[in-house]
């Protein structure tokens, strides 16, 4: 039932004790002081249009009463006539609640009152049954009640929006640190560093200086890796090469051309290696079309790779060259296990998500996660004799997906019936 937003959350913090707080002091200040006041007013008044209809009720006739009034009416500040015509019921605006507490206190005081019209802020009009006819009584407003309490409610509203609206511009600007802050961070999650400068309050400075330390280390862990396994590929290169030179210059025989194989089984591992630790510094983020580096892994990989369905049209920020291994990684484990293999691209508002399926055995839904973790060969699920990999396709094309703030799922083929992988970048 609470914003999912922090933004949602602090408004919520700010706006539910002033909204509490109006609605308390409302309720209290008009019971308390409207309320009582407008009723020990009322009251005042009450008695003295009683005690002038006593005298009314008293006189013998008509003309008799009018005199008795005529003689009162200064005195008591009011304007009455007789006989005279009033409203047959009470009035009031809907705003006005001290005119509830000005009939309630009239009538209990008056019984013989026809009604009371309050609809003129500056006058209150009575029409009061007499033995001579209606008496009309008109008095000010203010003798009743010292003003209307909807005036205090408005100023208090109009108040409190200023001011909640003077704390949201505050609250916003306070927490665009903490939305850059987390913009930075998606962004490097991304493998796309952004340009991030510690601003705001005290605790978010310090969340943005460990967030600045801690991408550094990052950079500099991810650096180190790759120089590296360069410098181990770049040095073991040139035993390699004069082995495969002497191997070149040998006897052909059994032995020799397995030598060979081992040698070149060697330089492959290597550069395989060397994929592994380039793989979340390949290349830049580019705006790219996603279809086209679908149909090039397709072109190059050969008749036993199809097109499924492809969403044409689609604009996103990736690092083309890396996506492309991560995809070629996938179909190239695809076909080392089967025969056929199905590669297709869908797209939502926030994700690409790429498909690779194949017909070969699968993977069981127990060892999926350790299938993409690095070096890890699985002799059951796979055949090792057609598998000739070092088991980093899969963690390629793991790494790689994450650095696009995405994921690598893996499942099984409706339709082919084997292994089916979902390569999911953020957009």
């Amino acid at each position: 039932m609470l914003p999912r937003s922090l933004y949602g959350r602090a408004a919520l913090i700010l706006i539910v004790p002033v909204v509490s707080l109006q609605l308390v002091v409302s309720v209290v200040f008009i019971q308390r002081l409207y309320e009582g006041v407008t009723r020990q007013m009322t009251g005042n008044v009450g008695l003295e249009v009683a005690w002038l209809l006593e005298r009314v009720n008293a006189a013998p006739d008509r003309d008799a009463a009018q005199r008795q009034v005529a003689g009162l009416v200064r005195a008591l500040n009011l304007v009455v006539t007789i006989p005279a015509d009033g409203p047959r019921a009470d009035l009031r605006q809907f705003y006005d609640i001290s005119g509830i507490t000005v009939i309630r206190t009239l009538r209990a005081s008056l019984p013989g009152i026809r009604g009371i019209d309050l609809r003129d802020t500056d006058e209150l009009v009575m029409l009061i049954a007499t033995r001579h006819g209606d008496m009309r009584v008109v008095l000010d407003r203010q003798r009743v009640s010292a003003s209307n309490p909807h005036q205090l409610l408005v100023l208090m509203i109009f108040t409190g929006l200023l001011m909640t609206l003077i704390a949201f511009i505050f609250l916003r600007n306070q927490l665009r640190p903490i939305k850059r802050l987390a913009q930075a961070a998606e962004a490097f999650g991304k493998g796309q560093p952004a340009p991030f400068r510690p601003s705001g309050a005290i605790e978010v400075r310090a969340a943005g200086n460990a967030f600045l330390d801690m991408r550094g280390r990052i950079e500099r862990q991810i650096e180190q890796r790759t120089m590296m396994l360069s410098g181990v590929s770049h040095d073991m290169r040139t035993p390699i090469t004069r082995l495969k030179l002497h191997l070149s210059m040998a006897e052909d025989t059994a032995e020799t051309r397995e030598m060979r194989r081992d040698v070149n089984d060697m330089e492959r591992m290597l550069d395989t290696f060397l994929d592994f630790a380039r793989s979340e510094a390949l290349d830049d983020p580019e705006d790219v079309n996603p279809a086209e580096i679908l149909r090039q892994v397709a072109a190059r990989s050969g008749d036993a790779v199809s097109l499924g369905a492809v969403a044409e049209g689609v604009r996103a920020s990736l690092r083309p060259l890396a996506v492309e291994r991560a995809l070629q990684n996938l179909v190239n484990n695809a076909l080392n296990y089967g025969t056929h293999c199905r590669i297709g691209l869908s797209e939502t508002g926030r994700t690409l998500r790429f498909t690779v399926e194949d017909d070969g055995p699968g993977i069981p839904p127990e060892r999926r996660e350790a299938a993409m973790q690095a070096f890890s060969r699985l002799d059951v699920a796979r055949n090792q004799d057609r598998g000739p990999g070092v088991g980093l396709g899969l963690a390629i094309a793991s790494d790689i997906a994450r650095g696009h703030g995405g994921l690598l799922r893996l499942g099984d083929s409706a339709d082919l019936g084997g292994l089916k992988a979902e390569l999911v970048l953020a957009r």
